[in-house]
């Protein structure tokens, strides 16, 4: 029977430029609800500074930049990882964790960021719509729980709005006048409705 019983499975995820080895995104996460007294269950942070978090991450990307295969294990740690572009994408889970299911997460990260980004996925896209690379982090993995591998589902859910909505509110009148014809209309039609009944 498994000792881990519960729905965390990922200690971190990471998006680093393979060119000059920076930090385009990076997520450590720990289990919400830590055993009493204990600092080194299953979901507890490993990297609990940043000088710890990049001394892991240069390792790791030394060691996965020649590699060929999409799953290793390093420093105790599930890591499954993908390249794309100039940037590699990581998540890292603890040492009994299912490979099959981070490499769905890694996969759903990288298919759902080719749909935002119009499968333009280099740094420079990157940095620059980091808030829906930030969004779709958040929505595929919550506090380390995996919520959605599904890409479609995630782009969904992150995607900017369509134009023609943020034209429609353009034509509101939102000055005094125009608050009250809507007070007036609202009455109108609530007195309508009172007198079907």
């Amino acid at each position: 029977m498994p000792t881990n019983m519960s729905l965390f499975s990922v200690n971190a995820i990471l998006i680093i430029s393979t060119d000059d080895r920076s930090r385009i995104l990076t997520r450590y996460y720990s289990a919400p609800h830590a055993p009493p007294n204990s600092n080194s269950h299953p979901g507890a942070n490993p990297y609990p500074s940043v000088k710890e978090q990049k001394a892991f991450e240069k390792g790791l990307l030394e060691k996965t930049n020649k590699q060929t295969s999409d799953v290793i294990l390093y420093d105790g740690r599930v890591v499954v990882f993908k390249t794309e572009g100039d940037v590699m994408l990581y998540v890292v889970g603890g040492g009994d964790e299912n490979e099959i299911m981070l490499f769905g997460v890694v996969l759903a990260l990288r298919d759902a960021l080719a749909i935002l980004l119009k499968n333009s996925t280099d740094k420079r896209t990157l940095v620059e719509n980091y808030d829906l690379v930030s969004l779709a982090v958040d929505e595929i993995i919550d506090d380390g729980i995996i919520l959605e591998t599904d890409p479609v589902v995630v782009a969904s859910r992150v995607s900017k709005p369509p134009t023609q909505d943020i034209t429609s509110v353009k034509n509101i009148d939102l000055s005094e006048q125009g608050l009250l014809n809507a007070w007036e209309f609202g009455k109108l039609k609530l007195a309508e409705r009172m007198r079907q009944l």
